[in-house]
């Protein structure tokens, strides 16, 4: 019953802002739609839907995976916004067709829609319009523009965003709702309008063109969705529900594109190496992925079609032709880090520790505070040297955010080298990160009660444990 208590906890908080806003009668100064709610309170919110979404297991937590999608979309932002705005990007085990932006930079794009882009400008492109949405402030400017409404209805707009993800789903279901909440009443709710898919169609584009992306790339993409889904009776196209297309928008954003220059080549071998390990991932066949990536490999991408077919090898319990095609791929490629991780990933199942071990650590040196890579060595080195796994984690941590599953996976490494009392304190820091402020207190207080505890980690974990209960 506790969601059911979120959700109003969350409409009485959305209540106040409206009513705060509406009674304060400020001046028109500024952005009109800080009067509703301000960007502080928008990544509040957003936080708040995310938490839920990986709390429901529906965020993909593939390093690998993640880091592409995010330093893709780092790319785009770099074009658009002043570095005021902090932007987080998700995959979404979810096989829809569909992106969503939510308030305060979060940015989630389903594993359908990207396993039905045909290359990096086309998913780009979607990153790009999705972003736009959030640089544009286009939900809490549609919750403005709707003032005439009654403060309620003000309030339920801004709820909408998180009443899907506050309900005990999980996976698609918890997805559609999220989505579903955005897309229910395009004018009266939360849905982008017209004109906002107008903006952030031009202003996404134009971000295509200046981070080297093909400009032509969302008109095409749009259109082919519309012409393969728009007049579907029987399958409900949430993209096209969320983000309606009409040939005039399709038309204006190819003009645009005309205008713009296009110095993409249109194709990258990390996207392609991305689409082949997100295909094996949210494979519910794998025999039938690897016939998929044996039968293309005889007129596509070779090397990708070759990853995809070693990923389904080693999931069919084919190891040994697993590890021939990795140690190729590794042997030609050097600078791939997805490559050299399925090679210690298939060393590690046919039981070559001491081989896995050797790789990862060779690979680390060449690559540094490489995420995955780090990751993956380290999920091996605390079974066999967790005080080393305890020092490259808490240097990657110092460095780069972490996401929850790699906080807690620092906890297992101080764990494992005795280290209780920090092993609590990064457990509490997974709670604070997952949105369990109560859980997050009693790690901290048992990271305090812990024997031995020296000066430096009680008065690190007093602090920690002040802050956090201020906010509880």
């Amino acid at each position: 019953m506790n969601y059911i208590y979120n959700i109003k906890l969350l409409l009485f908080y959305c209540l106040i802002f409206v009513n705060s806003a509406i009674a304060q009668n400020l001046p028109d100064f500024g952005n009109p739609a800080d009067y509703i709610i301000t960007k502080n309170q928008e990544r509040e919110l957003g936080r708040n839907v995310i938490s839920q979404l990986r709390n429901a297991n529906a965020i993909i937590d593939d390093p690998l995976t993640s880091e592409y999608i995010q330093n893709l979309g780092d790319r785009l932002v770099g074009h658009v916004s002043d570095g005021s705005q902090e932007f987080n990007f998700y995959l979404i085990a979810d096989s829809s067709i569909n992106a969503f932006a939510l308030p305060g930079g979060f940015i989630g794009i389903n594993s359908g829609l990207l396993l039905m882009t045909q290359s990096e400008s086309e998913l780009a492109s979607v990153l790009a319009h999705e972003i736009a949405h959030v640089t544009q402030r286009h939900i809490a400017r549609s919750i403005y523009n709707n003032q005439n409404n009654t403060m309620i209805s003000s309030a339920a707009m801004i709820a909408a965003i998180l009443l899907g993800a506050s309900a005990d789903i999980s996976g698609d279901a918890i997805t559609g709702i999220v989505t579903a909440a955005q897309a229910a009443n395009a004018q009266n709710q939360i849905n982008f309008t017209r004109s906002n898919e107008h903006e952030a169609d031009r202003i996404g584009i134009q971000t295509l063109s200046s981070a080297g992306f093909d400009p032509n790339a969302m008109s095409s993409f749009f259109e082919k969705m519309a012409r393969r889904y728009g007049s579907s009776q029987s399958e409900i196209f949430s993209l096209l529900q969320t983000h309606p297309v009409t040939t005039d928008r399709i038309a204006e954003a190819r003009d645009r594109a005309r205008h713009l220059p296009n110095n993409s080549l249109n194709y990258s071998s990390s996207y392609e190496i991305l689409k082949a390990r997100l295909r094996v991932l949210q494979s519910t066949n794998i025999e039938s992925t690897y016939n998929f990536f044996l039968e293309r490999s005889k007129s596509f991408n070779a090397q990708s079609n070759a990853y995809g077919m070693a990923l389904c090898l080693s999931l069919l319990g084919r190891d040994d032709e697993a590890l021939l095609i990795f140690q190729n791929l590794v042997k030609e490629h050097e600078e791939v880090i997805a490559y050299r991780i399925g090679l210690g990933e298939t060393l590690l199942r046919i039981a070559n520790i001491e081989g896995a071990l050797n790789l990862y650590a060779e690979s680390v040196a060449l690559f540094p505070r490489n995420v995955p890579l780090t990751i993956s060595y380290c999920q091996i080195l605390i079974s066999n040297n967790a005080s080393l796994a305890h020092e490259l984690l808490l240097d990657l941590l110092n460095n780069i955010p972490p996401t929850p599953s790699q906080i807690r996976l620092i906890a297992r490494a101080a764990n494992a080298e005795g280290d209780i009392a920090n092993a609590h304190y990064y457990m509490g820091e997974y709670y604070i990160s997952t949105g369990n402020l109560s859980l997050a207190i009693n790690q901290m207080t048992m990271a305090l009660e812990s024997p031995n505890i020296n000066q430096i980690d009680k008065s690190r974990f007093e602090a920690r444990l002040k802050q956090i209960s201020e906010y509880n």
